[in-house]
């Protein structure tokens, strides 16, 4: 009977232990990042884009007896593109295998949610794929971001159109707190430079209906039109428009800096201006070597590098740094507080720079055009 006892009482401490570990996201073989995003969805494609740079980056490092003896592992979950199964679907990630850190999650409304549910658990969110403001300012402590704010991109748009004479401008964004922030930053440039929107249009982010705005749009009749929205919407509004005879110009934001929106937008493609946040694919930028070197090292020569690429490989690069830095005794607090160390670190042309009081990351921006090829020249 005491051995038996004996047997269970040690059986719950192993228990104890486990759960202990993985409380930190860490076991003596394992780091463990979570990830919430649209596996499946309007935003799918680039997402298995960026998941891939992911992937190899750790490969690489696993190959190599990874961080301190420890495995880089992702594991990835479907939230559908839908803000309330991103906040579910890190919840439980939470309560039944905890990460050291949510990274990459897609979509401002989908990182909100995770935010929230990373904040109880007193764990960081890197890299996620948003540039909106809320995530910047003021800053959180826990929030550590790569890409450029959304607010900054929309207003460098709006500069980029103007000195190419456009004065008669647009907005068409999807109706959630990234398409808010867009606003924000138009709704200021376009008053700074004493210009007076032509309209200002949205649509429904879980329908992606761009119907009716679509033919609000052509009706308006701007020069030029910026969209904040996903792959799948955005192609979308503009498939309709160019149907109902409007050659207007169109941009949109560097989430659809992607082959799968090139893609989407078939004969429509050529001429559609698309911000990029993330050095040349097809440059010869620091970033795009290693990413060839890396893929040839394992076993992918022909990997196809687009700007979703770089983004995802930039993450993993970021977090392998800090891992790094952060030393054996690993904790998401220790985590943190060697994301802060890093200064002025050079990722192949793209900067990276955090302290305890700017969570930016890079500032990266610079805008491209897509050619009768489907490729974008920068």
């Amino acid at each position: 009977m005491l051995q038996g006892k004996l047997r269970l009482g040690l059986a719950a401490c192993l228990m104890g232990v486990a759960a202990h570990a993985w409380a930190q996201g860490v076991t003596d073989t394992e780091i463990l990042f979570g990830q919430t995003t649209g596996v499946t969805g309007p935003v799918a494609t680039s997402v298995k884009e960026a998941n891939e740079a992911i992937h190899l980056y750790f490969d690489s490092v696993n190959s190599q007896g990874g961080i301190f003896g420890r495995k880089l592992v992702l594991e990835t979950v479907d939230d559908k593109y839908d803000p309330k199964i991103s906040g579910e679907n890190a919840r439980r990630m939470v309560a039944e295998k905890p990460p050291i850190a949510f990274l990459m999650p897609r979509g401002t409304p989908h990182t909100e949610a995770v935010v929230k549910v990373a904040q109880e658990a007193k764990i960081p969110v890197i890299a996620a794929g948003s540039g909106a403001d809320i995530f910047h300012t003021p800053v959180n402590p826990l929030v550590f971001n790569l890409r450029t704010k959304i607010q900054t991109e929309v207003e460098k748009s709006i500069e980029h159109l103007h000195t190419l004479g456009i004065v008669r401008i647009a907005m068409v964004n999807v109706g959630d707190s990234a398409g808010a922030d867009g606003r924000i930053g138009f709704v200021r440039k376009m008053a700074e430079l004493k210009l007076t929107p032509v309209m200002m249009g949205s649509y429904d982010l879980l329908t992606g209906d761009t119907g009716p705005v679509s033919e609000a749009l052509v009706k308006a009749n701007p020069q030029a039109t910026i969209t904040i929205g996903a792959v799948t919407h955005i192609s979308g509004l503009i498939k309709r428009v160019r149907k109902l005879g409007n050659d207007m110009q169109f941009v949109t934001l560097s989430n659809n800096a992607t082959k799968s929106f090139v893609t989407a937008l078939g004969n429509d493609a050529r001429g559609v201006i698309v911000v990029q946040s993330f050095p040349n694919p097809r440059g010869n930028s620091g970033i795009v070597r290693e990413i060839k070197r890396v893929a040839a090292s394992q076993g992918r020569p022909d990997m196809a590098i687009t700007q979703q690429t770089i983004e995802g490989f930039l993450a993993a690069k970021l977090v392998t740094e800090a891992l790094k830095r952060a030393g054996k005794k690993l904790t998401p607090q220790a985590l943190v507080t060697a994301l802060d160390s890093i200064h002025d670190y050079d990722m192949g042309g793209f900067l990276v720079s955090y302290s305890p009081t700017d969570h930016t990351g890079g500032e990266f921006i610079e805008m491209s055009i897509i050619d009768s090829r489907g490729e974008f020249l920068q």
